[in-house]
């Protein structure tokens, strides 16, 4: 990197899609400065991505640490902005070139029902809290939320998201019930060769156990599970096909890991006894149009608690102009918010529900194939899991570049202004303990395992 730059710029958020802009940014010969909120930039690959991906994630870690580690790029850990760091003090007052967006979604949508999160931790469980427990309980010094992987659950949900909760939840109870036994049964092997066999294996059967299971309860129809992705230029015969490969894939999810599920049902109330959360009561749903119609009919579920799983959104910044629960993007392309003409937004921040040719373009890259090996479907394992890496990568690298292009049309930096910022960014590291060796920092801070 030479010593006077075109451009320096923040980037918010440390994971795939910050990694990536921050790569590639570097790459065009400008200085990048990654603020990451936790010790580890790995993000939704360390805490959203259950811990039986361990040959993705480690690939992943890896693409990360290259894209931070490059000359020019400078690593800033344990920095929440809008906390630590005031996010118009850092867009306006620290005087980079233009600043990144790449925080993520990490808060859950609310259960939409009216009094729901006043039993948050007596009866409700969101998503992200439970499966960061599921990945992280058994490391040394992990003091975050705890639960308890218990039989019975009711999950509302719908995406691939909540399918992971759903068999984090069935591996961890047969688990629990082979124990009993006196068999201890590794995690991993049990996901990829599936419940049944495990079970067959051991001589024993589902049933022998007792379990009843959990119940994942979605709002639409099993043609509509997102498992498989529909064209947007789809005809008829084509939708057909995709809707029956749907079909096929929550089956055999449901066999392998033989949870239950209920389609065409919404949360519609609360089922309390005492001061708990005990179950929810169901309206019955038709699709009609493609859209979600409510239906007379109601049927009551209960269960030992509920497992919200409708989605992430973004964790508020003050600052930062919001529209509902999203952030309030006048230019949903590149992520531009009005009043910070130099912001630009890359990855889950931008690439929500209110971004749907985003969100498209992002996912025209999971194939039928790859979100088999996702879920564990396919029959060589998860072999194919470093394609959708790969792909996923791609997308998140599209994305870059279009950052990229538009950071590139900002003046350039001053060489006073970058001996300032770069005074700045090397007290804020002094001052997180952080010494400046990408790697050698990853390994201070990396967990062991009890």
């Amino acid at each position: 990197m030479g010593q006077n730059p075109s451009h320096c710029i923040a980037v918010i958020g440390g994971a795939v899609a910050g990694a990536e802009v921050a790569g590639t940014l570097a790459e065009r010969g400008v200085e990048v400065a990654v603020f990451e909120q936790n010790p580890r930039p790995y993000g939704k690959i360390e805490d959203g991505l259950p811990r039986w991906h361990v040959a993705l994630r480690e690939k992943e870690y890896a693409s990360i640490g290259e894209n931070l580690s490059k000359p020019g790029v400078h690593f800033v850990p344990r920095t929440r902005i809008g906390g630590d760091v005031g996010f118009r003090e850092l867009v306006v007052d620290w005087g980079f070139s233009s600043v990144v967006l790449a925080c993520g979604a990490w808060r859950d949508r609310p259960l939409p029902v009216e009094g729901a999160d006043t039993y948050v931790g007596r009866g409700l469980i969101y998503q992200n809290p439970f499966i960061i427990w599921f990945n992280h309980a058994d490391e040394a010094g992990y003091d975050g939320p705890v639960f308890e992987a218990r039989d019975g659950a009711l999950v509302v949900g719908g995406g691939l998201a909540s399918i992971d909760v759903v068999k984090a939840l069935m591996l961890e109870t047969v688990r629990a019930k082979l124990l009993l036994r006196g068999i201890e049964q590794d995690l991993v092997e049990m996901e990829v060769k599936g419940i049944p066999k495990v079970l067959e294996s051991h001589g024993i059967t589902f049933e022998e156990l007792g379990l009843a299971g959990c119940t994942l309860f979605y709002r639409r129809s099993e043609a509509d599970m997102p498992l498989m992705e529909m064209p947007e230029d789809a005809d008829e015969k084509r939708r057909e096909k995709v809707a029956v490969g749907r079909k096929k894939m929550l089956a055999k999810a449901m066999e392998k890991y033989r949870f239950h599920f209920e389609p065409l049902c919404m949360p519609d109330g609360l089922i309390v006894e005492g001061d708990r959360l005990a179950g929810l009561r169901f309206r019955r749903t038709a699709i009609v149009k493609d859209r979600v119609v409510p239906q007379a009919e109601t049927f009551e579920r209960r269960g030992c608690y509920v497992i919200s799983s409708i989605g992430s959104i973004p964790e508020p910044i003050e600052g930062v102009p919001m529209r509902g629960e999203l952030f309030n993007f006048e230019d949903w392309d590149l992520g531009r918010l009005a009043g910070y003409p130099t912001l630009f937004s890359a990855g889950n921040v931008v690439t929500g529900k209110g971004n749907i040719v985003a969100s498209r373009k992002h996912a025209r890259f999971v194939t039928a194939s790859m979100a088999e090996s996702f879920l564990g479907l396919a029959d060589d394992g998860r072999a194919g899991e470093a394609a959708l890496g790969d792909a996923l990568r791609g997308a998140a690298r599209e994305r870059a570049d279009e950052v990229a292009d538009g950071v590139a049309k900002q003046p350039p930096i001053a060489p006073e202004a970058l001996a300032r910022l770069r005074a700045r960014i090397a007290a804020r590291q002094r001052a997180v303990g952080y010494g400046g060796d990408y790697a050698a920092w990853i390994a201070q801070v990396s967990p062991t395992r009890r």
